[in-house]
């Protein structure tokens, strides 16, 4: 079985550039690999392939050669992470490999003979579908750590030399342009820090939130950073986002992009009984691939595409008189929750990002939207009823004056709401925040933004259970 300790324990992520990781278990349906021309103490390349959720890697003193008669030594070294294949960079001096790297070929592959699954072998055989190599090759173990890295006879028998090849397959970049971009510390951004979840961003040092100094990049990383978390709370949910392609102005998108990795389509009646493709996201990667399209803000259905006509996360927004007292919307989420309580329902609590809390039911028991709908709208009157000048469940603004709305009218089948852990295209970055209850006093409704979302990621999950 593959990991990545060796990898980890001999890097400071604090000082290097390069991609920590896990071993990724998601099957690829094509096996990538990677050449990276590395300058360190010893000129060499790194030869990489994918297998069993890693790279398996060998430096290769004198790199790959297309003559057949040449027999150049691949050492193999520790596993690496699948995302090392975007690193193009420096590692800095005093750590492990320091030297510039860069990105010399990449592509799949396939195996012509079969990789036994601990990958101890005498030969394996497999085909390269790179942009600079191509054909049959084979890796032959002779002792120890020692292989032999051979170009097999084939069509591609280009005697072609790597030696002068001196640009980065990705950047067109030099080794001394690489050195000279780092050193320099320019906006040009490195390929790894564009990269993120096998996504290229483009325009990753655009400001989306320009007081606070917030790029498009710093957004996605934070959603792949939050991603373990949040994927099971969007997963599989009819989805709409707020796009924001220059930073100004935002729009509402019901239609994201099919083509892009990780997003699903499904095709149902709208408000108008007209068949319409709606959209869902299905894992991290359809996250990011938003990201990339300039969707920011994300908000989901109450059902799964599994299930679409039974909704199973019922969403109460306490929407307070914009001169309401923070300390009498506390009071509204705990009267609330005690209301909840006695009916048997456990609630969950997260921030709005805005101006308000957000008091979240998961629905065990199967029923209608009709009967949901009428559900949330008997619970939000039962506030009114029994705080009739606290509380209203009446969405008209004249009704508000000095009362929390509870806003139960998202538990309807077509409308959305923000979806936990979603960032807030409001005066700063907010988050949409899951919490705890006895945080509620110490908290305010948009009071988390991204950098404090990813310190509390440490602490333990207070929606761990929500689908328990």
């Amino acid at each position: 079985m593959s990991n990545l300790k060796k990898y980890n324990s001999k890097r400071d992520f604090n000082k290097t550039n390069e991609p920590s990781g896990k071993v990724n278990k998601k099957r690829s349906k094509k096996l990538r690999f990677v050449v990276q021309h590395h300058i360190a103490r010893k000129d060499h390349y790194d030869f990489r392939l994918e297998f069993d959720g890693v790279l398996k890697s060998f430096a290769v003193p004198k790199g790959p050669s297309y003559n057949t008669k040449d027999k150049r030594l691949a050492v193999k070294v520790e596993d690496h992470p699948l995302s090392y294949r975007n690193f193009e960079g420096c590692i800095p001096k005093g750590e492990y490999g320091a030297g510039c790297v860069m990105l010399f070929d990449e592509g799949y592959y396939e195996g012509i003979t079969k990789f036994p699954k601990n990958f101890n072998f005498k030969v394996i055989k497999f085909k390269l579908y790179g942009k600079r190599l191509k054909g049959k090759w084979a890796l032959i173990h002779f002792k120890d750590d020692n292989y032999l890295l051979i170009k097999e006879k084939d069509e591609y028998n280009e005697f072609s030399d790597i030696s002068k090849i001196k640009t980065s397959i990705r950047t067109n970049r030099t080794m001394k342009e690489i050195i000279k971009d780092e050193n320099n510390k320019n906006k040009i951004t490195s390929v790894k820090s564009a990269v993120v979840e096998d996504i290229v961003l483009t325009h990753p040092d655009k400001l989306i939130f320009k007081k606070e100094k917030i790029s498009k990049l710093d957004i996605a990383l934070y959603y792949h950073k939050v991603s373990k978390r949040m994927i099971p709370l969007i997963k599989n949910r009819i989805v709409s986002t707020i796009r924001c392609p220059n930073g100004k102005e935002k729009f509402f998108m019901k239609h994201l992009n099919p083509q892009n990795e990780g997003i699903g389509k499904i095709n149902i009646k709208n408000d108008s009984n007209k068949k319409e493709d709606y959209y869902y996201i299905e894992n991290s990667s359809g996250l990011i691939s938003e990201v990339q399209m300039n969707s920011f803000e994300f908000h989901t259905w109450g059902s799964s595409v599994n299930r679409l006509n039974t909704p199973d996360i019922m969403v109460f927004d306490l929407d307070p008189y914009e001169k309401l007292d923070i300390d009498k919307l506390r009071e509204g989420v705990k009267d609330l929750k005690s209301i909840l309580d006695k009916l048997g329902l456990k609630s969950y609590l997260k921030t709005s990002g805005g101006k308000g809390f957000h008091v979240v039911v998961p629905i065990k028991k199967k029923m209608t939207w009709k009967k949901f709908r009428e559900t949330s709208k008997q619970i939000a009157d039962l506030m009114e009823e029994k705080w009739p000048d606290k509380y209203t469940s009446n969405m008209r603004k004249s009704k508000r004056k000095n009362k929390i709305f509870i806003d139960w009218v998202r538990n309807t089948k077509g409308s959305t709401s923000v979806c936990p852990y979603s960032i807030r295209l409001r005066d700063k970055c907010s988050v949409s925040m899951p919490i705890s209850y006895r945080e509620l006093d110490k908290i305010e409704p948009n009071e988390i933004d991204i950098k404090e979302a990813i310190k509390r990621l440490k602490r333990k999950d207070p929606w761990e259970d929500f689908f328990d």
